[in-house]
């Protein structure tokens, strides 16, 4: 089945495309959430007419993102945390402790979007990714140090 997709949707594509999909996902999944809608005649003539629209809307999306990643660029995260003699920690640093740390700078970020390459079990000095909307990125330095 044709869909034409109204958002992003992960390993799917992007809003405004044209993808076929299995019959149940598509009622099952992208039409209750009304992430997509049915590509018949009718709504791919509204397409055209809607991927003005679209395009500035991704266009406005993209900028909003920058805007934070200019914002988050700068930002350094220190996070105590009780660590043995060595300067390993007991336990870890998770996403859910980063995001804590960044809504304490004002800043909203879901856990699932940041990125950490390696999971953070020493004290030191870490660098982190935040994916944003529209493939933009932004890094963290997060600072782990003994409570």
């Amino acid at each position: 089945m044709q869909v034409i997709l109204k958002e992003d949707v992960d390993n799917l594509g992007k809003m405004g495309d044209t993808v076929n999909v299995k019959l149940g996902y598509a009622r099952n999944f992208l039409f209750p959430r009304s992430l997509a809608v049915e590509a018949s005649a009718k709504n791919l003539r509204m397409l055209e007419q809607v991927k003005k629209e679209i395009a500035a809307k991704i266009a406005k999306q993209k900028a909003a993102a920058q805007k934070i990643a200019s914002g988050l660029s700068g930002v350094t995260l220190t996070i105590k945390a009780k660590a043995g003699e060595e300067g390993k920690l007991f336990g870890s640093v998770t996403n859910m402790d980063i995001e804590e740390a960044l809504k304490a700078q004002g800043f909203e970020v879901d856990k699932r979007k940041i990125v950490v390459s390696e999971p953070i079990k020493n004290l030191g000095s870490y660098t982190v990714t935040v994916k944003l909307p529209r493939e933009v990125t932004a890094s963290v330095t997060v600072n782990v140090e003994a409570e």
